[in-house]
């Protein structure tokens, strides 16, 4: 077997953050595997043919993908190297199950996460994990000349960059000794935890998950049904799956409204806008739970849950900027950034996705913070200037502009 990974272009357009964060996990896999692990970069299709003609391969394995540009990358790899007399062989998924397995009675599929959520349990129940031993008898073919470079294929560690150890792992191991201290300490509290920014209170392992050092299956195992606190964390799991689902089959809604009749919202993107848009990037909206979030992510590479629906509530019914430019910011900086999850939450948050009641609901930025962050911890951590004078003055007033937003709103349905 000839483990091989392809550094993609594509993947340029990522942040450094996460291509650091890639090109640690490649290392470790690397060490994992013996320093066996053939690291290329180029066009997929072209490398991957090169390289299996080159040790005369017969079959090339990958892990499916089922969002649009890893559909086409894949389909093209496919017809690459069939021209070499090879076939790719797409197995599994990063994700409990795959997009497209769970539908209504009639065949149909899921809008609303609330009914996909109940099918999904039904479903997954049902199937057998995933899961399978680690290969024991594997003889490596390695190529020489190809191994991966000690810097990392981008010329970047991720001791060059802040990240939050306890929320970026490079490794499965300490991926799932993350885990199991979070199952033993944390999970039992999750349902009131989770919320809270200021504590510990989330699993930690959004990237880890992205990348697939660990299988979300490998977690669902270990949650036990009727424990409440189990269940929240299941359908947290259950959100990955839907969202994934969801652009599986409208892979349009990847930068573009679900609800098409939402087009008709009026934004604002004149150089006014653009102003807005930048302090909401730099954290100086006045607001200080969302400046808090937009520090985080841009000193750790990751935010808060509950913070980036805040952050990207204020950005589309406070600032009434598209959710597209929030959307490219989060995925530019984020170390756990996924299209599906990302986009689609933030199309949940501007009211044009799969929400049953998505127009009406504006987050207000005060209340949220005396709600989930009383104590004020979260927001000292990230805004030392807080109280001392230096501290703008918020930048909108919010009734006015939630006034304003559901007006827009209005105007866009009843036209």
């Amino acid at each position: 077997m000839l483990p091989l990974f392809i550094v993609d272009p594509a993947f340029d357009r990522a942040g450094e953050r996460r291509r650091a964060v890639m090109g640690e996990m490649l290392r470790s896999l690397d060490r994992q595997l013996g320093g066996s692990l053939v690291v290329r970069r180029g066009d997929p299709a072209q490398v991957v043919a090169e390289v299996a003609n080159a040790v005369g391969a017969a079959e090339v394995h990958v892990t499916r993908d089922h969002a649009p540009y890893g559909h086409r990358r894949d389909a093209a790899v496919a017809e690459a190297l069939r021209s070499v007399g090879c076939r790719l062989v797409g197995t599994g998924t990063n994700l409990v199950l795959a997009p497209g397995s769970v539908t209504k009675d009639d065949g149909g599929s899921y809008s609303v996460f609330t009914p996909f959520r109940r099918r999904w349990s039904t479903v997954h129940a049902s199937v057998a994990s995933p899961l399978a031993p680690a290969p024991t008898d594997t003889e490596w073919v390695t190529l020489d000349g190809l191994d991966l470079a000690s810097n990392g294929p981008w010329g970047l560690a991720v001791d060059d960059l802040v990240v939050d150890q306890a929320m970026v792992h490079t490794d499965t191991a300490s991926a799932l000794k993350r885990w199991e201290a979070f199952r033993h300490s944390g999970l039992a509290s999750y349902e009131e935890d989770r919320d809270r920014p200021s504590i510990d209170g989330t699993s930690g392992l959004s990237s880890a998950l992205r990348f697939g050092l660990v299988h979300p299956a490998r977690l669902l195992a270990d949650l036990e049904p009727g424990n409440p606190s189990h269940d929240v964390f299941e359908s947290e799991l259950a959100w990955r799956d839907f969202y994934a689902d969801v652009l599986f089959r409208r892979p349009d809604s990847a930068w573009a409204n679900l609800d098409r009749r939402l087009d008709r919202i009026a934004l604002d993107t004149d150089a006014a806008a653009h102003e807005r848009f930048r302090r909401w990037c730099e954290g100086t909206t006045g607001f200080p739970i969302v400046d808090a979030g937009m520090r985080q992510l841009a000193a750790m590479g990751w935010m808060h849950n509950r913070v980036r629906m805040i952050t990207a509530s204020f950005l589309v019914k406070d600032l009434h900027l598209p959710w597209q430019w929030g959307a490219r910011w989060f995925l530019t900086h984020l170390v756990d950034g996924d299209i599906a999850s990302n986009n689609h939450g933030w199309q949940w948050a501007a009211g044009t996705g799969t929400d049953a009641a998505p127009y009406f609901r504006v987050f207000n930025p005060t209340a949220q913070a005396e709600r989930f962050d009383p104590d004020g911890a979260y927001r000292a951590r990230w805004l030392p200037e807080l109280g001392t004078g230096r501290y703008p003055a918020p930048m909108v007033d919010h009734a006015a502009e939630r006034a304003e937003a559901l007006r827009r709103y209005e105007a866009a349905r009843a036209s």
